[in-house]
């Protein structure tokens, strides 16, 4: 089906501007999230790329299990991604990974909670569940966090995201059925909570054909007509280049703007695409805003005095494909056609990723907008159309606690260059580019 097409037939649901609220802050989503899970009468569906054996996680599985005891007529099911859960962090040494964790909470209780793995593609490389949402009764809570301890500011150190509540049943009833009808019911996916797991090779054909279903899959339900004291919500899903029209959206929303683009991402490494239609933005007269993590918020940054780990090179080719970006539209920052901005803020990190065109249409998006996202990933979003602006002073506060720890960047030579980096990530990164690894890093990380 053409992509303009199928545009035509996804839902769209209408809410009211005063069930849509923007959380300022990582601690507040944790305690907004605890809350709800706490007070939830139907239904609790978690869907994130980990939930992790820490404190932070711990508390939302306990939080969840206690809602399951006191109410063992709830409907729970929390989705994470196959891999990444039965593995330890990059980085660390071999562990059994948060399936263990999932185990043992479900012999500990008599009411278990289905953790169900999801594989994208047979190596958690090639392609990972990166589907958003956490759904509770009928409010949805949308964000690019996965649940730990520094994504939740658990302790002395957050990860700073996007944060946003929409209360409205239809919309959370069309991820709901999203979430059972194309991923749970297929038997690529499983109960990580079960002690006897089927092996990864095992699945390899179910993974084949789930990952062929979720690239044909769409949310449900109905076209609702938004009046105009309300805004139109349309979630979007993607997997792969094809027919991806969450992908497809972001470029049209690209090609579409007319005075102001604002993109958030963690990691500067834009698809060509993307690259592209942020080039003939500029060149048309739109103002463009990026605002980007500097790279010591960054995931994988590791301080020159901590010991040396090659994942550590990542935030430094981040900030090369930056400079070089920023070099050559050096005359548009000047002119203030495009406008640069790093945020930093102590020793936490930057996770934010979203689009924000003419101050009308806002994309909240997991996607970190790169190629990996583009192509290997499952990926959503919420695409809020608000032409009449009702939700401007919200996103415009948003912005406002986004940018208090942002620094505008005036030439690219404030950006170091690979001999300001310190030595054993200047032979690391020399190496990556003599071999042409780069290509490859930057399509896959």
């Amino acid at each position: 089906m053409p992509i303009r097409n199928l545009f035509g037939s996804l839902p769209t649901f209408a809410v009211e501007p005063d069930q849509f609220h923007v959380l300022q802050s990582a601690l507040s989503f944790r305690e907004y999230l605890l809350e709800a899970i706490r007070h939830a009468t139907s239904r609790i569906y978690l869907v994130a790329l980990y939930l992790e054996n820490d404190e932070a996680g711990r508390e939302v599985l306990t939080a969840a299990y206690e809602a399951k005891q006191r109410r063992p007529e709830l409907d729970i099911v929390i989705c994470v991604d196959w891999h990444r859960a039965q593995r330890g962090l990059i980085g660390a040494e071999k562990a059994a990974g948060n399936a263990a964790m999932y185990q043992a909470f479900a012999e500990q209780y008599e009411h278990a909670i289905p953790v169900y793995g999801v594989p994208v593609r047979n190596r958690e490389v090639f392609g990972v569940l990166h589907l958003k949402g956490f759904i509770i009764d009928d409010t949805v809570i949308y964000s690019g966090a996965s649940l730990n301890n520094v994504y939740l500011h658990f302790q002395d150190r957050y990860r700073f995201d996007r944060y946003h509540v929409i209360q409205n049943l239809a919309l959370a009833d069309s991820m709901v059925g999203f979430i059972r009808n194309e991923m749970i019911c297929h038997p690529g996916v499983n109960n990580l909570a079960l002690a006897e797991l089927p092996s990864t090779k095992a699945l390899k054909p179910a993974i084949r054909q789930l990952r062929l279903s979720l690239g044909k899959a769409s949310y449900g339900g109905e076209k609702q007509v938004v009046s105009d004291q309300q805004v139109a919500v349309t979630p979007l899903v993607g997997v792969g280049k094809r027919f991806n029209a969450l992908n497809q959206k972001i470029t049209e929303l690209l090609a579409d703007a007319k005075q102001e683009i604002v993109l958030c991402t963690p990691y500067f490494n834009l698809p060509k695409v993307v690259l592209r239609e942020v080039k003939r933005a500029i060149k048309r007269g739109v103002k463009v805003h990026v605002i980007v993590g500097d790279k010591t918020a960054n995931d994988f940054y590791i301080a020159p005095d901590q010991p040396f780990k090659a994942i550590g090179g990542l935030p430094y080719l981040y900030e090369m494909n930056l400079r070089k970006f920023a070099r050559a539209n050096e005359s548009h920052i000047e002119s203030g056609g495009l406008s640069i901005h790093l945020w930093q803020h102590d020793h936490n990190s930057y996770h934010l990723k979203g689009l924000w065109v003419d101050r009308r249409a806002m994309l909240l998006t997991g996607n970190n907008v790169n190629p990996r996202a583009w192509a290997l990933d499952l990926e959503n979003g919420l695409l809020i159309d608000d032409p009449k602006q009702h939700l401007l002073t919200k996103f415009m506060a948003e912005f406002d606690n986004i940018h208090q720890h942002t620094q505008r960047i005036a030439s690219y030579s404030q950006l170091e260059s690979i001999h300001d980096y310190p030595d054993k990530i200047q032979r690391l990164l020399k190496k990556v580019i003599r071999t042409r690894a780069d290509r490859l890093l930057k399509r896959i990380l």
